[in-house]
């Protein structure tokens, strides 16, 4: 399913306008977005969403060999609920 097809699928559930569906699915993200970094965002029986920093590495370029800096930074982590975990053992 794709940003479309979730935005179709929350208006006829609802029975809203597509467009008053994808200003939620915008106001939804836009939520996770802002709050990750600060504190994360759990939400029961979906996950957790937040963000771990990566230590600076050494790699290595795989055409020439040469060794590299690999810069740390963030990155976004997200950890399934029980609940989505359920449904997935259920397909």
């Amino acid at each position: 399913m794709n940003r479309a097809e979730l935005i179709e699928y929350i208006a006829e559930e609802m029975e809203i306008t597509k467009v008053d569906a994808g200003r939620f699915v915008e106001i939804f993200l836009h939520a996770i977005y802002s709050n990750v970094r600060r504190e994360g965002v759990k939400i029961s029986g979906l996950g957790t969403f937040s963000a771990v920093k990566r230590k600076a590495r050494k790699g290595r370029n795989p055409r020439t060999g040469e060794e590299i800096r690999i810069p740390a930074k963030w990155a976004p982590v997200f950890k399934p609920g029980s609940a989505l975990r359920e449904a997935v053992k259920k397909r």
